[in-house]
């Protein structure tokens, strides 16, 4: 997430087919690595979409001056936003665990509760899912384990998931 956009979006001779084969291929995936695991503060959330969107902004040849919509960009070059599909492969691997076996060590470590007490601001991944899940999807953090059980309701649902809601301009158009 560093501040340097890669030379090949600045490049003009390069097609816009070109840079966002780049995009899929090299950018996600080295910006999202081992992203199933990661706890989303609202720092880490700032950052990547900030980075998405100055590669995209590169791509599509726009500036934060002309005040060009995210969700314009994202809908111009027929791409969903990088945080919706971090979401959804998260609830997606919390399913894939819980189905898991009990005796399986990826099962063990997510129910895993240590002793002692967790700094302040510091929230457990379970607990992030569970808010995710009521938050974006609607389901209660009780009735989670036997939505995730049936695996076709819960893919289902993951493919549902709606783009967060900009918090620009309170819901007020230009």
């Amino acid at each position: 997430m560093g501040d340097k956009t890669p030379v090949v979006v600045m490049k003009r001779e390069l097609a816009k087919k070109a840079k966002m084969a780049v995009f899929k291929t090299i950018f996600i995936p080295i910006l999202t690595y081992g992203h199933e695991a990661w706890i989303m503060t609202e720092k880490v959330r700032s950052q990547l979409q900030a980075s998405e969107m100055r590669f995209l902004r590169r791509v599509e040849r726009v500036t934060l001056l002309d005040k060009v919509r995210s969700s314009e960009i994202h809908k111009s070059l027929s791409v969903d936003p990088l945080l919706l599909k971090i979401e959804r492969s998260q609830l997606k691997w919390f399913g894939h665990v819980h189905r898991m076996p009990q005796k399986r060590l990826p099962k063990q470590s997510l129910l895993a509760k240590p002793k002692g007490k967790r700094p302040t601001g510091r929230p457990r991944w379970l607990d992030q899912v569970k808010s995710l899940a009521w938050n974006r999807l609607g389901i209660y953090p009780d009735e989670l384990k036997e939505v995730v059980t049936d695996r076709e309701v819960w893919r289902l649902n993951l493919e549902l998931l709606p783009p967060r809601p900009s918090k620009g301009l309170s819901g007020k158009e230009k």
